[in-house]
Parts: C-alpha cells; sequence; structure tokens
C-alpha cells in the first residue's frame, strides 16, 4: 500500500490485476481481490452443481443472509435493500416508478452520471416532467455555498431531486445528509446515486435519510462485477413497481420474499446471483485489511497526486484544500485538441489505465487510488503526463 507503515498487507498481491499495467482508474468498474473473486466462482459452482435446488428453494434464503450482511454495513434493515445489477439500474427502477407527470420536475445537477441522466432524461419524454439541471461551478466553494446553490433550482412543481453522493466525472462528495433533510421538510422526494460510495466512505443510510438509495457493490467495496443494491425507506415502498415483471408479481405469486418490494425486484427470473452472494465477503475482507487505514492512506495518496499535477500544468485547483474528495478526485488539463487520443497516449505509450474527462467545456483527469496503488504508479503518471503535455504544447 501506500506511504502508511501500519498497514502491514501488501493488498497489491490480493488483486488479479496485470502487473504491468498502472492502474489508476478503479472508479470506472472496480477490481476485485483474490478471496473475494473465489467465493464468487464458489457460489456458481453450488448453483450448477443443483442449479434447481439453488435456484427453486435455497436462493430466498441466501438472498436473506446476503442482504443482511449489507443491511449492517450500511445501517438499515436488510428487507429494505434489494440487490440489482448495479445503481443505474436501481436509479431506472425508481424513475420508472414514481408517478411523475406534466407540471412536474425533477431537479439534479450538472454533476450527473450519463447512464442515470439518460433514465430521466427518457422518462420525462415518455411522461412529459421536466428534468432540470442546477449547476454547481468548480472550482466548489464551501458546503453552505453547495447547498444554497443547489436550493436555488427548487421551485414549488419540484416532486424529486436526484444527486450523487460522490460524482462520477469531477469526484465531488455532495451534502446529501443536509439536502435529504431539507427536502424532507418540503415534501420533496430525494433519490441519491451512491454509485462511488460504498467502500470509499463510511456509510450511514439512515442518517443520511434519503427515500432511495441505489449504490455499487462492485466499485469501491471491491465485490465481484454486477453487485449493486437499492434501498427505499419503508414508507416509499409502495411506490416501487416491478423494472421487470416475473413470478413475484401477481395473484398466488410463485415466489414471495416476504413484501411486495422485496418480490417485485428480488427474482426477476433465471439469473446469476453470485455477484449478490460474494457480496459478505466482500465486506469481510475490507474489515480484516483494516480498510479505515486504507482509505486514510489513499486520500492522503490522491491528494498528493492531485497536487503534483496542478503544480505540473500551473491550473487552479478544483477542490477547496484537500476536502470534498476522497480516493477519487480529478485535476484540470490544459486544453487539447484530441482527448480521447491523450488517453491512448497515456496507456499505449505509458501503460497508464487513467479517464480524461470532458466536463462543461474543460479537460480533466481523474485519479483514483485503491488499496493496491502506492507512490510509484503517481510518479509513474506525472512523468507520463510531463512528457505527453510538453510534446502537445
Amino acid at each position: 500500500m501506500s506511504n502508511d507503515p501500519s498497514i502491514s498487507h501488501d493488498l497489491r498481491d490480493c488483486f488479479l490485476l496485470d502487473p504491468h499495467v498502472i492502474f489508476l482508474n478503479h472508479g470506472s468498474f472496480g477490481a476485485t481481490p483474490r478471496p473475494v473473486f473465489e467465493a464468487y466462482q464458489e457460489w456458481q459452482r453450488r448453483l450448477e452443481q443443483q442449479p434447481v435446488q439453488f435456484l427453486g428453494t435455497d436462493i430466498g434464503a441466501y438472498l436473506a443472509e446476503a442482504r443482511a450482511a449489507l443491511g449492517r454495513y450500511l445501517n438499515v434493515a436488510g428487507d429494505d435493500l434489494v440487490y440489482v445489477p448495479n445503481a443505474t439500474f436501481g436509479v431506472n427502477v425508481v424513475a420508472r416508478s414514481l408517478p411523475l407527470g406534466p407540471g412536474d420536475e425533477v431537479l439534479t445537477t450538472d454533476h450527473e452520471y450519463g447512464a442515470c441522466e439518460n433514465a430521466w432524461e427518457f422518462m420525462s419524454r415518455q411522461r412529459g416532467f421536466r428534468y432540470a439541471r442546477q449547476p454547481i461551478p468548480l472550482p466548489l466553494s464551501s458546503e453552505a455555498e453547495i447547498i444554497e446553490q443547489f436550493w436555488a433550482g427548487v421551485t414549488p412543481r419540484t416532486k424529486v431531486i436526484f444527486i450523487s453522493h460522490i460524482t462520477s466525472p469531477t469526484a465531488v462528495r455532495f451534502p446529501v445528509e443536509a439536502i435529504c433533510a431539507r427536502a424532507r421538510e418540503a415534501g420533496i422526494l430525494t433519490v441519491i446515486d451512491g454509485a462511488h460510495a460504498p467502500g470509499q466512505i463510511p456509510l450511514d443510510l439512515e442518517a443520511i435519510g434519503a427515500d432511495f438509495y441505489a449504490g455499487n457493490c462492485h466499485k469501491w467495496l471491491c465485490s465481484p462485477k454486477g453487485s449493486g443494491f437499492l434501498y427505499t425507506r419503508p414508507e416509499a415502498q409502495l411506490l416501487i413497481q416491478p423494472l421487470i415483471v416475473g413470478w413475484g408479481w401477481g395473484e398466488g405469486r410463485t415466489f414471495s420474499f416476504g413484501t411486495d418490494y422485496l418480490d417485485y425486484l428480488q427474482y426477476p427470473g433465471t439469473n446469476d446471483y453470485a455477484a449478490y452472494l460474494a457480496t459478505p465477503t466482500a465486506i469481510e475482507f475490507q474489515t480484516q485489511h483494516h480498510w479505515d487505514k486504507v482509505r486514510a492512506s489513499c486520500h492522503t495518496l490522491a491528494a498528493e497526486a492531485i497536487d503534483r499535477i496542478n503544480n505540473l500544468t500551473g491550473l487552479e485547483p478544483i477542490y477547496p484544500g484537500h476536502e470534498r474528495f476522497h480516493q477519487m478526485a480529478i485535476a484540470a488539463l490544459p486544453p487539447i485538441a484530441d482527448l480521447p487520443a491523450f488517453k491512448r497516449q497515456l496507456y499505449d505509450e505509458f501503460r497508464v489505465e487513467i479517464p480524461c474527462i470532458q466536463w462543461n467545456g474543460r479537460s480533466f483527469i481523474r485519479i483514483s487510488i485503491q488499496g493496491y496503488n502506492n507512490k510509484d504508479d503517481v510518479d509513474a503518471l506525472l512523468a507520463a503526463l510531463e512528457a505527453l503535455l510538453t510534446r502537445n504544447r
């Protein structure tokens, strides 16, 4: 791991990543440790040994145990969670369920993830409500100012607030706790995109107070790909409709897991549930490896990397101090004529896997620091950036 000698484990050896690649892009799809991947494969083997018993009889109890473990991790009841393939899927469930129509508005920011934005845009065209983006400019201001900047977009027609906990394009942690509390007082439903939060920051969904929270386990929690969740506050569960109508709907439903909410979403049909069932192993892996210390060390290294990139480019920092970001952060790049080609050069010439992002007409590089990264990785990135930026002047 990075510079913290108290973290004794060599986490780099725990992951399956190609040792010849400088992998600074955990934020896109995550990476799974060997013990978690082995648990994932073991669940797949158990399914194949007796598929009828596994899917026809045992899956309800297996999922209940996996939900309970995730619920303890998130500080909510396991039966208020359902596993879904990813956060985008969870946002789609909510966007398609809510009874919105002409005259209604969904308020969001200009920092949101494209696939989730597509879900709301699609439904706005189908149902006639307005999807409104409130700008939150960079560099960031104080938390209180961010809240007021966002709240300036609320109107009497605002029925839903959709906002990321940690954003994908800008890696900003928004003050969702305060926004959810204010929305509850105003009678506005809240939908939080928590794709980047589980595993990157400690999470207490009860304290956050969102009506709906969709998260990924396969990113910073390091579960296998295809493991996410949708949390719904008990009072809001009656609003949820099945995204896929299957055996958990209708009179005399074949599968019943205890509530309409679970029945509608828990069993959409034959599926590989192994990624869900391996999530408790991912939670245990991070517990065993003292992940609070890992996260703190990763934040320190990420902050150092961002400072070094800003010093190299001479451009203004995005964040106030080292606040409002955690293990993932962005730094501005000078104007680059072909940003996708620049990213390809970083990989093809220097074997650095890192995203370059166009946001609001500006170019940025987004670095992710996970437990397997160290200062050598950052040094390699800086050397590559210096060489390419000098060449592109």
